[in-house]
């Protein structure tokens, strides 16, 4: 039997993780998921952990109220109010595409300042001026808020418990930044699904992940791995022409509620 074994969200794209027993489900996938983004100010850049490892100690939790509280090791925190309508509106760049959305203000541009080292800039996503998903894969109403390109990503327990033990240590599913973890099924067998339904939502495989050098750091301290592990075995048995691939897109048709223990049904 496959069943829904956690679920995390990631309200501050390449920020920490914040696991979860229940949350609700939008037209951007998890509520709250990734709809902050840190930008360069002077050019409207992303930025993540690639370039800013310090971002894995970044903690940006989702409140009640819709806005974010920060966190890190050594400054006190921070709550950033949920943007009103009249908020300025900063053009930025993420990947290919170009948008313009909320600023969220002075007062928490300058604490991220402080702490990244260089004049940055905490933007949020509203459902209407969210991104259309990866040309090519999915359906032309597809958005994504400030996720790589795809609302959900899903991955196998038995698939992390393989690459474990070709790696040869156990590794930290938090390095792989998953929305779903799934029990119970074979080691990749996400690979072959098309169409899962969890509770009372479906949802859609669109394409693999390609992974990056951000698998490679530590999400607890922060630090890369010199032996670039876990990606240097991926590469020997995942890769493909993107790249070495490891866990699902999903896209969610329709909205509703998901719990950790919820039974997952694979439709096609």
């Amino acid at each position: 039997m496959l069943r829904l074994s956690a679920l995390y969200r990631y309200p501050l794209k390449s920020g920490k993780g914040e696991p979860l027993q229940h949350i609700t489900l939008d037209k951007l996938g998890l509520d709250g998921d990734r709809r902050w983004m840190l930008v360069d100010e002077a050019s409207g850049r992303f930025l993540t952990q690639r370039a800013v490892p310090e971002m894995s100690q970044l903690s940006a939790l989702w409140n009640a109220a819709g806005g974010l509280t920060l966190s890190a090791p050594g400054r006190s925190p921070i709550d950033v109010p949920l943007p009103t309508n009249e908020a300025e509106l900063r053009g930025v760049t993420i990947w290919r595409d170009t948008l313009r959305v909320p600023d969220a203000g002075d007062e928490a541009g300058a604490w991220l300042s402080e702490f990244i080292g260089k004049p940055t800039r905490l933007v949020q996503v509203p459902v209407e001026r969210a991104r259309t998903t990866q040309a090519g894969y999915g359906k032309d109403d597809d958005r994504v808020g400030f996720a790589d390109g795809f609302p959900l990503l899903l991955i196998g327990q038995a698939s992390l418990d393989d690459l474990s033990s070709r790696v040869g240590r156990p590794l930290e599913m938090l390095r792989f930044r998953p929305n779903l973890v799934i029990e119970g099924s074979e080691a990749f067998a996400e690979d072959g699904w098309k169409r899962v339904r969890i509770g009372d939502v479906e949802f859609r495989v669109v394409k693999p992940c390609s992974r990056c050098i951000l698998t490679t750091i530590d999400p607890q301290t922060g630090e890369r791995s010199a032996d670039r592990e876990p990606l240097a075995t991926l590469q020997k048995y995942r890769a493909q022409e993107e790249g070495a691939m490891f866990g699902q897109n999903l896209v969610n048709d329709g909205n509703g509620r998901l719990e950790v223990g919820m039974s997952v049904t694979v439709l096609e």
